[in-house]
């Protein structure tokens, strides 16, 4: 049976599939991929079940030695990809034999990769899912170097997809939002501020959420007290600074502060690849 040497593991770099639902009554989150565009298609690139898992390597780094024959493709945040030592194309299947290295350089456009293996990577399922849960401490622990990923069986008949065009590298991202649920807890000019300004990804953000700043704060018109109540991916939550943290895979299933907007699911996969630094802003969605 074929597997995966890791001989050097990256910053972060976990086992991700389309995660967990249906669990959040039991205060377990969803989890999954943080960018579920791009893990869904690594998997189809070598022609895997959509339910099969990935790793999701965050900055890049990560270097695998191919132990049997293997097919792999790297999708997400665009990388220097190198087969002993030979550069080879992301976003497109690559074909490993007994002992070859994959190496994955760090991430010149994005943050967030996605290494698929054809078969999957088989790692123990909890409530259902692969997916590593940073928050929860759920599913298996992240990638060590010297660790041994087995490869599973799920995958289809050929032929898989051998290209799929890698996104539009574009300047300042926007999301798009729909308002609520507590939008009328903030004064007037907020919302102005919200889709008028730029926002600034900062230092504290990661799989959990990702902490906002910008030069104008979120003004409350209600500052009464808010009882904890259920959160979403991509939900928009503001605390007593005024600078909003969006919610992203790992987030926990409940908040007390007011969520002034939700982020559509078409765009949260833009959103997990926004580096520290990087500018973003807010639109309404249609």
């Amino acid at each position: 049976m074929s597997w995966l040497e890791v001989v050097r593991g990256g910053i972060l770099v976990t086992v991700q599939d389309r995660g967990r639902p249906g669990f959040a009554a039991l205060g377990v989150g969803t989890s999954g991929a943080a960018d579920r565009r791009s893990h869904d298609s690594a998997n189809r690139l070598v022609g895997n079940d959509p339910t099969a898992a990935t790793l999701e390597v965050t900055l890049g780094g990560l270097r695998v030695r191919a132990h049997g024959h293997a097919t792999v493709a790297v999708t997400g945040a665009r990388i220097p990809l190198l087969l002993n030592g030979v550069p080879r194309g992301d976003y497109s299947a690559t074909h490993l034999c007994d002992g070859d290295v994959l190496t994955l350089g760090h991430a010149t456009d994005g943050l967030r990769s996605y290494l698929a293996v054809r078969g999957g990577v088989d790692a123990a399922p909890t409530l259902g899912s692969r997916s590593t849960d940073t928050l929860a401490g759920l599913g298996p622990a992240p990638i060590r170097t010297g660790d041994h990923l087995p490869i599973g069986q799920l995958a289809r008949q050929w032929p898989a997809e051998d290209l799929i065009p890698p996104p539009p590298t574009v300047g300042v991202t926007t999301l798009r939002v729909r308002l609520g649920p507590r939008n009328a807890m903030f004064a007037a000019e907020a919302l102005d501020t919200l889709f008028g300004q730029v926002w600034t990804v900062s230092q504290d953000s990661n799989r959990i959420g990702m902490r906002l700043t910008g030069p104008v704060p979120l003004v409350r018109a209600d500052r009464g007290e808010l009882p904890s109540e259920g959160m979403v991916t991509g939900a928009l939550q503001v605390p007593a600074s005024g600078q909003p943290v969006l919610f992203l895979a790992d987030h926990p299933v409940t908040g007390g502060y007011p969520v002034i907007a939700v982020v559509v699911d078409d765009d949260l996969g833009s959103a997990a690849q926004l580096v520290p630094g990087a500018t973003l802003r807010f639109a309404r969605a249609h």
